[in-house]
């Protein structure tokens, strides 16, 4: 029986792993081979069940959809070979003879199989059973936070069975189809990517078949029983208890890739680092040798938090060493030897948040951005007012009218007028890339941190849908509900500090954005009116645009930030 490679999402994919060997009985969909491609690690379950006899790759094999991957010897084929030499027994021998000769046949019977007869009835679980793969994540790797089912579980289609953190946010993924769970293939803490494989459900239209095969084949069950546990009678005494515990153990597949990477270390001397492509680029952008990361998740897979701290214990262990020896990886110097409590006092630690860990290295990338940032004031004494005639009407149908759905819907225009700063650089620096819709970025601060979920086409939405979309957002940040489309493809950002405080920041460009403005605290302030010849008190709001200066020049950044604080002043101008 050829076990072929599913479709991968990809042309082909690179062999990282084998886990099994010639002579081992396996279940299906326990997994077999560990392929790697540019954006994903994916572990490949078997399709059917049996014992190994071929395989048909090597590790750095490039393989495709329909690429044989190894041959099995079906279980019905050992079953049935196992019954004619039990038949065989009974016609041939009696008494202590009959005996004498099932133990002796009792060893090549584990080592030799004969091929099915015709009355082997051919099998069902492959039309009954799916293996579901997880959806597009919207990032290379994610964290299993909760397992919301357990096995035998009856579920309906589109039921939350999975919570999964990325960078950003939490995503609940729902069952791909009704049915019972019959298998769980992650555990929490895992780190899966798209596409890998992650649950095996059986439709909720094949119990009543089920039920039926069982009733009428009870005769076979009872006869295929003792089968089953001379099987693992023999693996216990033959000295392989990997195939005992690959019966009874959901994480057999782990195991065995446990035990071949060490093989490999052992005997080829190579060094197999367990890590995901993210996880890899996330090495190569810090300057990490990832083959000196030591792994924390299960059989040593290594995670961005492993080569933060890597990075973390490279600058603790350069302290000794005097200060103008030069600079850690990250560019910054090492820390002071802080351990003299006479000269620093006493000291303690504080864990950063997970989401604060993965997001630096992103503020990495704004040591790479020329940044500059324009600052300028609008009068919003008018636009306020307008404000208050309407909120009422608003907060009647549960709609928070905040002043940034104005500044929101402003910058917008503003962009549809001045789009190189709704734009990318080009990875050669010779192009803008200009987008030809306003995504915009609102940054929403958390108790875990500030996450920045996008509202999609505001150029084409007014106001009152725009301070809905605001409040739905900010709510579904705080609960962490945000799916991975909710927080992708962003053009522009929005930082507003509300009534926070402050008079100005320097908000930091999100890249591959160009540019962001930053809002802070309106306040009263006095303005001259040349006409009337003297001060009036006017509603102030601050506005910092930080830009990108390789794309924006600064006469261009104060003509934009100067138009935006107009078309708050006077949102009438919008409509024109």
């Amino acid at each position: 029986m050829d076990i072929k490679a599913p479709d991968l999402g990809v042309d082909s994919a690179e062999v990282s792993e084998i886990m099994v060997e010639i002579g081992d009985v396996i279940a299906k969909d326990d997994n077999i081979v560990l392929l790697e491609s540019d954006k994903a690690s994916v572990e490949v379950p078997s399709s059917a069940a049996g014992k190994v006899t071929k395989i048909n790759i090597a590790i750095g094999d490039q393989v495709s959809e329909g690429m044989v991957l190894i041959e099995l010897e079906s279980a019905e084929d050992s079953a049935d070979s196992d019954d004619d030499s039990a038949a065989d027994d009974n016609q041939e021998a009696s008494g202590a003879e009959s005996a004498a000769k099932s133990e002796s046949k009792a060893e090549p019977a584990e080592t030799e199989s004969k091929p099915s007869k015709s009355s082997a009835k051919p099998a069902t679980n492959a039309s009954k059973s799916t293996t579901h793969a997880l959806p597009d994540l919207g990032v290379d790797e994610a964290q299993v936070s909760e397992i919301m089912v357990s096995v035998g579980d009856v579920v309906t289609a589109d039921q939350s069975i999975l919570l999964i953190e990325s960078d950003k946010a939490s995503v609940e993924v729902p069952a791909p189809e009704a049915g019972k769970i019959e298998k769980i293939l992650v555990q929490t803490g895992d780190m899966v990517a798209n596409g890998q494989d992650f649950i095996v459900i059986m439709s909720s239209g094949t119990d009543a078949a089920d039920d039926s095969e069982s009733a009428s084949g009870s005769s076979e069950s009872k006869e295929s029983a003792p089968v089953k546990s001379e099987e693992k009678a023999a693996a216990k005494t033959t000295g392989e208890p990997k195939q005992a515990e690959k019966s009874t153990t959901p994480n057999v597949a782990t195991s065995k890739k446990a035990e071949k990477l060490t093989e490999t270390q052992v005997n080829e001397k190579l060094v197999d680092v367990y890590a995901g492509p993210a996880v890899r680029k996330l090495a190569r952008q810090l300057g990490v040798d990832i083959t000196q990361v030591s792994g924390s998740a299960l059989n040593d897979r290594i995670l961005k938090e492993d080569l933060f701290a890597h990075v973390k214990e490279s600058l603790t262990t350069q302290k000794a060493a005097p200060a103008s020896s030069g600079v850690a990886s990250s560019g910054l110097p090492s820390l002071p030897d802080m351990s003299n409590a006479e000269i620093w006092g006493e000291t303690s630690t504080l864990d950063l948040s997970r989401l604060q860990k993965v997001s630096i290295p992103q503020l990495n990338y704004n040591t790479l951005l020329p940044q500059v940032t324009q600052f300028d004031l609008s009068d919003i004494t008018e636009t306020e007012k307008l404000r208050g005639e309407l909120k009422g009407g608003m907060k009647a149908e549960g709609i928070g009218f905040t002043i940034l759905a104005f500044v929101v819907k402003a910058t917008a225009y503003a962009l549809t007028q001045h789009p190189r700063f709704n734009s990318h650089l080009s990875d050669d620096n010779t192009q803008v890339i200009l987008r030809k819709s306003v995504n915009m970025g609102i940054a929403v601060a958390t108790d875990d941190g500030l996450i920045v979920p996008v509202i999609k086409n505001v150029q084409d939405k007014g106001l009152k849908q725009i301070a809905i979309e605001i409040g739905e957002l900010a709510v579904k940040a705080r609960d962490k509900k945000l799916s991975t489309k909710d927080l992708q493809g962003a053009s522009f950002t929005i930082s507003s500090q509300g009534n926070l405080g402050g008079t100005a920041f320097t908000p930091l460009v999100n890249w591959p954005q160009v540019g962001i403005l930053g809002v802070s605290e309106a306040s009263m302030q006095p303005r001259w009116d040349a006409k009337k010849q003297s001060f009036e008190p006017r509603l102030m709001l601050p506005l910092s645009l930080s830009y990108d200066h390789r794309v924006i020049n600064g006469a261009d950044a104060a003509v934009f930030t100067r138009y935006i604080a107009t078309l708050l002043a006077d949102p009438r101008r919008i409509l024109l």
